[in-house]
């Protein structure tokens, strides 16, 4: 029974990066050598069990063996008998195939310390076309690994696994899963650009692949093209550590725009109102959390009015404060104003421009709050006034404790 460490561990290791997680492949053993020293069984499809004290995955060495479509479509055989070498040619990247053993020695069969002092992503063997969400992992290590290139046969075997229809049988779960981490990289414009360039993503996400080539103004968008300024939405999101559900809702904010009838292109008016359902719809099939899908309809809904704040008086904004459900969930308005600011800065020549309506919404909005609403409410009963009567009076009380703070932070400013 040898024990090595493999995958990401020795990846980020060779890198200098901090190692997150790491998983053994463990030849030579069968499932009962592993419970007979205490290992705890938790695989399901193959047998990975976790180390008794430091509860780590150990998996026994591995060969695959393709039987179907899609994801699980597989059968898997271990044995004492599958080799270390045999178990690393089952991965996805050259990078992810290195393994170390107990005394620190590599065993590289596959060359992936050459492709990682060239930074190359390439595939493993030719055993990469029988998993389509190895097409997911390679887009998602392009925007973890910016100065990382696919290699040009890989990028090929992903174009012919698409043109195969793989990528259509991919199941909800393992495309958010992906999705989710690649956004969460650093550059995570460079996952997009690694799905478009295979035509992944106009299979897996087509209300976003058709936002490549429709115009915009070029007075409020220098880059012109919707997909490219999606792009620098995005790692701005990422340059402001913006959390899964804010990055998610920029992904999804401009997708009406893709739907813009031809006769009003290039100004896209009323594209809010025709991306909230297909942000919605995006949403749906992905089975994206409920966090993430509501601030993604919020954004989708409002981000042009956030934009164009500045210019209402204290009345509108305590009406566009209410439709966006701000007093009552004021952590989530918080999160889409910082999608809106990644919005707004994700243009091309603006990435450090001002954002004043963030720090303005978030100023009403905390006086908003201050008003006593219970209150207004019992001094209304106590008039005889009821329902949309008592609602009227707390939001002008509203309106006016906005004003009073619009006023005072205008008198501060310079």
């Amino acid at each position: 029974m040898r024990v090595y460490l493999v995958g990401g561990a020795v990846r980020d290791g060779l890198l200098g990066l901090p190692v997150q997680d790491s998983d053994w492949v463990v030849v030579g053993a069968t499932p009962q050598d592993m419970v007979a020293q205490g290992y705890q069984p938790v695989g399901r499809d193959f047998p990975v069990f976790l180390h008794p004290q430091t509860h780590e995955e150990y998996a026994l060495a591995r060969t695959e063996r393709k039987s179907g479509r899609g994801y699980r479509g597989f059968t898997v055989y271990a044995d004492p008998g599958v080799t270390l070498e045999q178990d690393l040619a089952r991965r996805d990247l050259t990078i992810n195939a290195i393994a170390q053993d107990a005394s620190g020695a590599l065993i590289d069969p596959f060359g992936g310390q050459r492709d990682l002092r060239d930074k190359v992503l390439r595939h493993v063997t030719d055993a990469f076309r029988e998993d389509p969400v190895r097409i997911l992992r390679v887009a998602r290590f392009a925007a973890r690994f910016a100065g990382f290139a696919i290699a040009p046969e890989t990028l090929a075997l992903m174009r012919g696994m698409v043109t195969a229809g793989e990528v259509a049988h991919l199941v909800p779960e393992r495309v958010w899963q992906e999705l989710a981490r690649g956004l969460m990289e650093a550059h995570p414009a460079r996952m997009l650009e690694a799905l478009r360039a295979c035509g992944a993503l106009a299979v897996a996400l087509p209300e976003v692949d058709g936002l490549w080539g429709v115009p915009q103004p070029i007075q409020h968008h220098p880059e012109v093209d919707t997909g490219a300024h999606l792009l620098l939405a995005l790692d701005m999101a990422a340059q402001l550590t913006a959390p899964l559900a804010v990055r998610y809702a920029v992904l999804a904010h401009d997708l009406g725009k893709g739907a813009t009838p031809a006769s009003i292109l290039p100004r896209h008016i009323g594209h809010e109102q025709r991306g909230a359902p297909l942000a919605a719809a995006l949403s749906a099939r992905l089975r994206a959390p409920a966090d993430c899908a509501g601030l993604a309809d919020l954004v989708a809904r409002e981000h042009g009015h956030n934009h164009a704040s500045g210019a209402l008086n204290a009345q509108a904004l305590v009406r566009l404060l209410e439709r966006c459900d701000a007093l009552r969930r004021p952590e989530r308005f918080a999160q889409a104003l910082l999608a809106c600011e990644c919005d707004a800065r994700g243009r091309l020549g603006r990435a450090d421009a001002a954002y004043p309506q963030r720090p303005r919404l978030l100023a009403a909005l905390s006086a908003a709050q201050a008003v006593d609403t219970a209150a207004i409410a019992a001094a209304a009963q106590a008039s005889g006034e009821r329902g949309p009567a008592i609602g009227a009076r707390i939001s002008a009380a509203r309106a006016q404790a906005v004003a009073r703070t619009l006023n005072t932070e205008g008198k501060k400013a310079p």
